[in-house]
C-alpha cells in the first residue's frame, strides 16, 4: 500500500471515530427511544467499519 493510501485509511479511521462520537452525543440528548435505538444500530455499523480499517492498517504495518 502506498503512503498516500495509508494516509487515506488513517483519515477514514478518524472520520469513523468522529461519526461514532457524534452519534453517542446525540443519543445521550435524545428523548425519543426509537430514534436512539436506530442511532445505536448505526453506531454498531460504524464501529464495525472502523474495526475493519484498523485491521487493514495493522496488517499493512506488519508487512513492513
Amino acid at each position: 500500500m502506498t503512503q498516500k493510501e495509508l494516509l487515506y485509511v488513517e483519515d477514514a479511521i478518524g472520520h469513523e471515530t468522529n461519526t461514532i462520537d457524534i452519534y453517542y452525543y446525540v443519543i445521550e440528548n435524545l428523548e425519543d427511544g426509537n430514534l436512539a435505538s436506530f442511532l445505536k444500530k448505526l453506531v454498531k455499523r460504524h464501529e464495525s467499519i472502523k474495526e475493519k480499517l484498523v485491521k487493514l492498517l495493522e496488517s499493512e504495518c506488519n508487512e513492513w
